[in-house]
């Protein structure tokens, strides 16, 4: 836990430098009269949408879980489950997010290769999920083009690494003919692969899908309404597109959380291309990004503390996330 919480300290260090050098580069006095002038109703709203956004991920994990045949979970246990993974949501393409499947093995013994696998699946179907909006968003807006091309080479080159069984198994049957700790992880590894068929073959990416749209689509529109909270009318499309295209990129390029990638092109996008001024387009930048990554890292931070009241076993020290647990 102690590596966890290091890591987010240097990415709270980064965040804090980060913003400082928009605010310096916007003007502090015009950030401080844009927001006095704010609705500030409008951060509430944005707020509630990023929960949703939570709610609608949750139901996937519920399905990948229904999936894998992983019974005994109470909902509000899977629900607090889920929510602990967000502490490592600044991790590159959040693959810190498998804390939660370590969390889950020492609370209710699942195995962590056994739900590992989840995170890859929600992975695959949120970056798909963002395509789809970017390609909705980008109707008669030829500048989306390139990011739902890179999303969707992504999606394909994830379809195929995971369809394609020859690698994973030379891997696994490598591990097997090493001594020691290499044989030791190849029954893991297998039964990774095992559910990782699973959750991600082709008939079940249709609902996690759907769910994925539904929950991008709501932080979307969350830019949205902070952007009206400063009086600015990008348009509910646009937004959206700027919001997604920013999360494709922060995705794609491994940073902890985007942080400075996501930043700068939806701040860039709002001046340039949505002709928002300079000091609104900052504010709204920080906001959107305070009320869905961060608030993120709060929530599953208050769930990991639930969590460690209701499982005494978690007090000596969360899990570090590794599929080596359970």
């Amino acid at each position: 836990m102690k590596n966890n919480v290091r890591r987010l300290i240097v990415a709270l260090l980064i965040g804090v430098a980060l913003y400082g050098a928009f605010v310096l580069y916007a003007g502090y006095r015009e950030i401080d009269a844009s927001l006095h002038a704010f609705h500030w109703s409008a951060f509430a709203a944005a707020l509630g949408l990023a929960t949703s956004n939570y709610l609608l991920r949750f139901l996937k994990w519920e399905y990948y879980l229904a999936r894998l045949d992983v019974r005994g979970v109470e909902k509000l246990d899977s629900l607090l489950v889920f929510l602990s993974g967000f502490v490592l949501t600044v991790t590159p393409g959040k693959v810190g997010e498998v804390f939660k499947s370590a969390v889950l093995a020492q609370t209710h013994g699942v195995p962590a290769a056994r739900t590992a696998p989840i995170i890859v699946a929600e992975r695959l179907t949120d970056v798909i999920g963002v395509v789809l909006l970017i390609v909705l968003g980008s109707a008669g807006f030829s500048g989306g083009l390139p990011w739902a091309a890179a999303g969707t080479f992504a999606v394909l080159v994830g379809l195929v690494l995971i369809l394609w069984d020859k690698p994973l198994v030379t891997l696994i049957r490598w591990c097997e003919s090493r001594p020691g700790r290499l044989a030791a992880l190849a029954p893991k590894l297998t039964e990774a692969h095992a559910s990782l068929k699973i959750v991600a073959s082709p008939q079940a990416l249709l609902w996690p899908t759907l769910l994925s749209v539904l929950a991008w689509g709501c932080e979307g529109v969350a830019l949205y309404l902070i952007l009206a909270g400063f009086g600015t009318n990008v348009g509910l499309t646009l937004s959206v597109f700027f919001y997604t295209t920013a999360t494709l990129a922060g995705a794609i390029i491994p940073v902890p959380g985007g942080l400075g990638v996501t930043e700068a092109m939806i701040h860039e996008q709002l001046v340039r291309l949505g002709g928002v001024e300079q000091a609104a387009a900052t504010s709204s930048m920080i906001l959107v990004r305070f009320a869905t990554l961060w608030w993120a890292v709060a929530v599953g931070f208050f769930a990991l503390f639930l969590l460690r009241i209701r499982y005494p076993v978690l007090r000596g020290g969360a899990p570090e996330p590794s599929v080596e647990n359970g």
